[in-house]
């Protein structure tokens, strides 16, 4: 799980309650008008937006911004220098167990299509490919949430317009005025309150993830283009550490 997402939203969510709280009251700033326009008319935008498909995922991609999938690249890095040497002093074969074994989809599929000896091309472009295509589906859950953001402060905008309208025709009826005024300022803040919280925040940490899991996935393909062509174990753990910043080199060096 991970703790900075999950802290941020718990710490704001506090902060804002707590304001409220020590003001007028939380109930003051529940409405359910507002919520209707905003919450309701964002996902029906949404809905029109994206495919059917994707917005079944909604709730999943949530969660793998909460509870992303980890993977320990120094752990990695040591793998695949142990596959290397294992393959340079027994021959390629020798890596048929630890390919069946592999947890790592990407890393089993690339260790297979070399131990049953495809042209490094053929790998290289079907690795690639699959490299491609699982980012552009991650970018396609982001802008997602990225749209939400946006929607959700223009239905607060209409909301802000349909109180007001709706408080200008009540002039006359001063207890009218309240409820409208409410509707109007509590449509803008809900639309705020989604944007800043949900749309936009999750949608930057899911592509950090995304270029989280492309660096991995990078490092993969590195590795199983030098273990083919059989380049020394040094070499290549040399060539996977480079993919690191400094100060994480030290824990992924084997040799």
């Amino acid at each position: 799980m991970d703790l900075g997402t999950v802290i941020g939203i718990v710490l704001i969510m506090a902060l804002l309650l707590g304001a409220m709280a020590m003001g007028v009251g939380v109930g003051a700033y529940i409405d359910i008008p507002s919520v209707l326009i905003v919450i309701g008319g964002s996902i029906g935008a949404l809905l029109i937006s994206f495919k059917p498909e994707q917005m079944k995922a909604f709730v999943k991609v949530f969660m793998v911004a909460i509870k992303p999938p980890q993977e320990d690249v120094a752990e990695l890095i040591k793998k695949l220098v142990a596959y290397s040497t294992k393959a340079r002093k027994d021959g390629l074969l020798a890596l048929e167990g630890e390919a069946n074994n592999e947890e790592n989809e990407f890393l089993q599929k690339g260790l297979s299509m070399a131990i049953d000896g495809s042209e490094p091309e053929t790998i290289r472009d079907l690795l690639e490919i699959e490299m491609e295509q699982t980012s552009t589906r991650h970018k396609g859950n982001a802008a997602m949430f990225s749209q939400w953001a946006g929607l959700a402060g223009a239905m607060g905008m209409i909301g802000t317009l349909i109180g007001l309208v709706a408080m200008l025709l009540n002039m006359a009826d001063p207890s009218a005025i309240g409820p409208s005024m409410a509707v109007a300022l509590l449509t803008t803040m809900y639309g705020a309150m989604i944007g800043n919280i949900f749309g936009a925040p999750i949608a930057n940490i899911l592509l950090i993830r995304n270029d989280g899991e492309e660096l991995v996935k990078q490092i993969i393909l590195t590795g199983i283009m030098s273990i083919q062509s059989g380049d020394a174990p040094r070499d290549l753990e040399a060539k996977l550490i480079a993919y690191l910043p400094p100060l994480q080199r030290e824990d992924a060096k084997s040799i």
